[in-house]
């Protein structure tokens, strides 16, 4: 009986509020709060475009109603108690997000409404009372806050300022940027609804703008990530260095989650089969010769005195990492006989080429070629040697 009757008296007060904003507007008597009633009023209805782009038109004639926006949303998503009304909230602003220059006055009066904590997306208070599976429902609307919350503090994924140069300062943007995206990604894989959400038309409608968002940043994951892999070997510092091969090592463990996710995102019929991204695998076992082969060179140069050389536990720490991702992710990728010898001069031996020197009578000499699944290519460990064959 309690449960009937706070969905009742929720649906009668989003009702009575949509009912004043219509007529506040048919009295010339409009405002960004009433657009903000009325385009996300709890019906089945998606979110309509016009009321995005009158948002961004008001926006760029009036730089107050930024501000009176970020607190009319912070009104809206904070008092509502159905999904329909969160999830829409939610689809406004990250679509006004995703239509807004970085450097935009809307950015900056919600970083300032986030900071102060007038606007909470993550955590999440959220808690749905409107119906019949609120657990399910109250799920992806905290899942899909944190996403726009990600996305409206780290955007820096869709600033491409040129081509990429050898400098110290590139590849610690690429660094950067490479961890943000890995970040959303995550949160994007989170968003996956269950039960009887999956199919609901409305989440469907928020899967299709959440997927094509992964698709972006996937895009660009994968040309910064060769890029950083191969400058690798080229880090002036051993931190430097673990940091990439832990993006690296990260990326073989997401791209089995994010292909399963598109997986299904297909089987669900989200967004067309052409729009998706071919996502690269990475066996664990390349993972496993290019952590042996990093410590074995940090090593070599601290006996000619030019580094310090790493603890023997430090880089074997990152494959422990694997093992918080799950019980599935621990099991590797390419299984080895039960009578070979696993240790880890075995592992490289499958990754390492030999060259010899062209026009003299010197010793052939061995290199790492770490396989490149981006570009099908090898990367080598030497500096003079050109990338890939």
């Amino acid at each position: 009986m309690t449960k009937s009757f706070q969905q009742a008296f929720n649906a009668l007060k989003e009702h009575t509020c949509l009912s004043y904003a219509k007529i506040a507007t048919m009295g010339g008597l409009c405002n960004v709060d009433h657009i903000i009633v009325k385009a996300t009023a709890p019906n089945g209805s998606p979110l309509s475009d016009k009321y995005v782009h009158q948002l961004l038109r008001l926006f760029a004639i009036s730089p107050p109603c930024c501000r009176a926006f970020s607190l009319g949303f912070a009104r809206r998503l904070g008092k509502t108690r159905s999904w329909r009304v969160a999830l829409k909230c939610l689809l406004l602003l990250h679509r006004l997000l995703r239509s807004s220059p970085e450097d935009s006055l809307f950015r900056t009066e919600l970083l300032i409404n986030r900071s102060n904590g007038s606007i909470s997306l993550y955590p999440c208070n959220f808690r749905d009372v409107s119906s019949s599976d609120p657990e399910s429902f109250t799920a992806f609307i905290r899942s899909y806050a944190r996403l726009v919350d990600e996305i409206s503090n780290e955007d820096n994924h869709r600033r491409r300022p040129g081509p990429p140069n050898n400098s110290l300062e590139e590849i610690g943007r690429v660094l950067e940027v490479l961890e943000q995206i890995q970040s959303l990604i995550d949160r994007v894989i989170e968003c996956k609804p269950t039960g009887v959400t999956a199919r609901n038309f409305l989440i469907q409608t928020a899967m299709k703008h959440i997927t094509r968002d992964s698709f972006v940043c996937y895009t660009v994951f994968k040309n910064d990530i060769v890029f950083l892999l191969e400058n690798m070997f080229q880090m002036p510092t051993y931190r430097c260095c673990i940091s990439a091969f832990d993006v690296y090592r990260k990326a073989a463990l997401q791209a089995d989650r994010l292909y399963e996710f598109y997986q299904w995102c297909k089987l669900m019929g989200v967004c067309g089969c052409y729009e998706y991204p071919f996502v690269d695998r990475i066996p664990l076992l390349q993972i496993q010769a290019l952590e042996s082969f990093i410590n074995g060179m940090w090593e070599i140069k601290d006996d000619n005195g030019d580094h310090q050389s790493p603890s023997s536990s430090s880089l074997s720490s990152t494959a422990e990492k694997v093992g918080d991702e799950g019980e599935e992710e621990r099991q590797p990728l390419i299984m080895l006989n039960d009578d070979d010898d696993d240790s880890w001069e075995d592992i490289l031996e499958a990754s390492v080429v030999n060259f010899s020197s062209h026009g003299s009578d010197e010793k052939d000499e061995w290199r790492i070629q770490v396989y490149n699944p981006f570009d099908g290519k090898y990367v080598s460990s030497d500096p003079n040697y050109p990338w890939g064959h």
